[in-house]
């Protein structure tokens, strides 16, 4: 039996979970928590081998950042993250922390048993890309990494000149790329913009 934790802020998932792996006889679910944060504490108190993570947990605690430190401390777990958010950037920050898998609840490539055991058994296909979504008159495969940085940068309420500090250009380079970014997606502004890409959780600025 495959001692496994459970990282899911939804009871109603969490149980179906619960009970999917429960059915299998190989999958024994130790602890199933809302909260990320607690996730590395469970860990240290239980045989933990395997942990169905979820990205945006209770209290807006990210999977991504508990999986990252359970991964310092415990990198015999094996980490499969879960989401049903299309957000951008969680696939490449999940393949940097070293994750072994990543799941998109609702695409049904394959079922939560069947993600579990190719972790296991190390030939987990990682997606190739998140979920396209239509931006106004573009797909957000069409926008380029850079371009996503800024629509990133906006999103979370910075001004031009901020953008560029952190982006390392200049505030007529941002303002460049803001008018590609609107040409694309045919918006009149960056306030329809934001309002578009939050609302379809292409980014999520909390995370």
């Amino acid at each position: 039996m495959i001692n496994v934790l459970i990282v899911e802020d939804s009871k109603i998932s969490s149980t179906a979970f619960l009970h999917e792996l429960g059915d299998t006889g190989r999958y024994h679910v130790t602890a199933a928590i809302e909260n990320a944060a607690n996730a590395e504490i469970i860990c240290m108190r239980n045989p933990v081998e395997l942990i169905l993570m979820d990205v945006c947990t209770a209290d807006d605690e990210s999977g991504l950042a508990a999986a990252e430190r359970i991964r310092k401390h415990n990198p015999d777990i094996k980490i499969l993250i879960m989401t049903s958010m299309p957000e951008h950037s969680f696939l490449q920050k999940a393949l940097e922390i070293g994750c072994d898998g990543f799941w998109y609840k609702e695409l049904e490539t394959m079922t939560l048993t069947e993600a579990c055991d190719a972790v296991i058994k190390g030939t987990f296909p990682w997606p190739e890309q998140a979920p396209v979504l239509q931006i106004g008159l573009a797909r957000s495969d069409e926008f380029t990494d850079r371009e996503l940085e800024v629509i990133r940068a906006l999103a979370q309420g910075n001004r031009y000149e901020e953008i560029g500090e952190q982006l390392f250009m200049s505030t007529n380079t941002v303002k460049y790329h803001v008018k590609n970014i609107l040409q694309k997606t045919g918006f009149h502004s960056t306030i329809q913009l934001v309002a578009e890409v939050v609302g379809k959780r292409l980014v999520l600025p909390n995370y």
